[in-house]
């Protein structure tokens, strides 16, 4: 009988690909703030509303983030267990940890997120 790899290494080459990018990086990281539009993802990243969706469908592909719709506008926020992971194993609200690593991300205030 084979063993499970704990390590779940498909899983993890997904996850850390989806997060490849500084955008992507940027987004999960404001999205530690709470729920924002497409538009408002934008705007942060200083990119056009058709870029900020596809790193958003990357993200959500991943499980990552999820999107809620809100009347004409889709709410994004991170997915519920990559936050409830972190926080059960002791790490910091700023932290993701995706089962085959854990990830800091400080979280910074918009003026600080532009200049990156």
């Amino acid at each position: 009988m084979r063993k499970k790899d704990p390590l779940q290494p498909d899983r993890c080459a997904e996850l850390l690909g989806a997060l490849a990018a500084p955008e992507r990086l940027k987004i999960v990281r404001f999205l530690l703030e709470g729920e924002h539009t497409v538009t408002e993802i934008a705007d942060m990243l200083e990119v056009p509303i058709v870029n900020a969706s596809h790193h958003l469908q990357v993200l959500k592909i991943s499980r990552l983030i999820q999107g809620k719709k809100d009347g004409r506008f889709v709410r994004y926020s991170l997915s519920a267990g990559v936050l409830n992971e972190a926080f059960k194993a002791g790490l910091p609200c700023d932290a993701l940890n995706l089962g085959c690593c854990q990830i800091m991300l400080p979280a910074k205030d918009l003026n600080q997120l532009n200049n990156d």
